[in-house]
């Protein structure tokens, strides 16, 4: 099935993790993708595997807290295939500090809100600039499951995915007589290196690995090829008639 036979993806945080595993999904689909990450050697990888599937991507470093990376970004797509149909915007940050509201680093804070916040708000902009002018399309923001609850030790990240919620469902208002459709993802608990190797390191804690795992209904972490499937559906026309949603990925954690 290629769904997406022909059209112009854009994925960002696409050299690893759910970003990766989404842009080789598009790919697999016949997409034609633009790979953006700040990680030049993963994103390049990303690319590798495309063409070793026989699809067709490009790899631009972008870091997306720079809003003139962004719009470069998506005038890149543009220029190198002619529009913009999907973007799937999967670039975040942790914080990489885990500390109670009063002893949350400042430093921390600003980087959560540079990159996730302001970096996610810097893509829909341009995106949907893109979109308008050519009558239509599709974004998916990629947010978390701490955009629906507390997250205790990490009000950063928690506070900046619960605004991209918000964005998401304004733009999804905004737009929806544009023939432009705006939704958000939810994950949960994903095998990624963001938290197997990152500020959670679970991957060296496997008592805090265990807690996540009972988090979730069905005992066990998520793929990142289970929330790029989600995300590859809301860019299809199988979900013509959703916009504004902040659907989980969660393995039945706010089941």
């Amino acid at each position: 099935m290629n769904r997406f036979e022909n059209k112009v993806c854009v994925v960002t945080g696409a050299g690893s993790g759910i970003g990766q595993a989404t842009a080789l999904a598009f790919a697999r689909e016949g997409a034609r993708v633009l790979v953006a990450d700040v990680n030049v050697a993963g994103g390049e990888a990303t690319v590798n595997q495309i063409a070793a599937l026989g699809g067709t991507a490009i790899f631009m470093s972008v870091n997306i807290a720079e809003q003139q990376q962004v719009e470069a970004m998506v005038a890149r797509a543009v220029a190198e295939w002619g529009r913009l149909d999907c973007a799937v915007n999967c670039a975040g940050v942790t914080g990489g500090v885990s500390a109670p509201t009063h002893e949350y680093p400042d430093a921390a804070w600003a980087q959560n809100v540079a990159v996730n916040l302001n970096g996610t708000w810097f893509c829909l902009k341009a995106q949907l600039a893109q979109l308008l002018k050519q009558g239509g399309g599709t974004i998916v923001n990629i947010a978390s499951a701490a955009a629906l609850k507390g997250h205790p030790n990490n009000i950063g990240y928690c506070a900046t995915k619960h605004a991209i919620v918000g964005m998401t469902k304004t733009a999804a208002i905004e737009y929806a007589t544009n023939n432009i459709r705006v939704n958000a993802l939810c994950p949960s608990a994903i095998e990624t290196p963001m938290i197997m190797d990152g500020r959670l390191n679970l991957r060296n804690n496997p008592e805090l690995k265990v807690k996540f795992t009972n988090d979730q209904a069905m005992k066990r972490m998520g793929r990142p090829d289970e929330v790029a499937d989600v995300a590859l559906w809301l860019c299809s026309d199988q979900s013509s008639f959703m916009t504004g949603h902040a659907m989980t990925v969660d393995g039945g954690m706010f089941a």
